[in-house]
């Protein structure tokens, strides 16, 4: 990939765009934004999202890499929303004070 990196982008970084991440050092990154900041020819700041294995962001980082040496990462599955284990509210749970009887030794305020 020799093209400059835009925000959105999925690229794999290894050790073909920075010794730094040769190996399992690989990272599947998710891009944020690139930096206008000047470096040595051919090198870029990008700042982004580590992803896993199921496309969920792990930590935020800014690498320096070569841009000869990026490739677009093979899509991930989309982030899996949490389950809400929680049930619906039933109307005896709305908080009105309608579904508790009064007992006695107990008055609101």
């Amino acid at each position: 990939m020799t093209v400059r990196p835009s925000p959105g982008d999925l690229l794999t970084i290894d050790g073909r765009a920075s010794v730094q991440f040769a190996g399992d050092r690989a990272l599947t990154f998710r891009v944020v934004s690139v930096s206008d900041q000047p470096t040595y020819h051919g090198w870029i700041w990008l700042t982004g999202y580590v992803l896993n294995r199921h496309g969920q962001a792990t930590a935020k980082r800014e690498v320096y890499v070569q841009l000869a040496g990026l490739r677009r990462a093979t899509s991930t599955p989309a982030p899996k929303r949490p389950r809400a284990n929680r049930p619906y509210a039933s109307r005896s749970d709305q908080g009105d004070g309608g579904a508790v009887p009064d007992r006695p030794g107990l008055r609101a305020r």
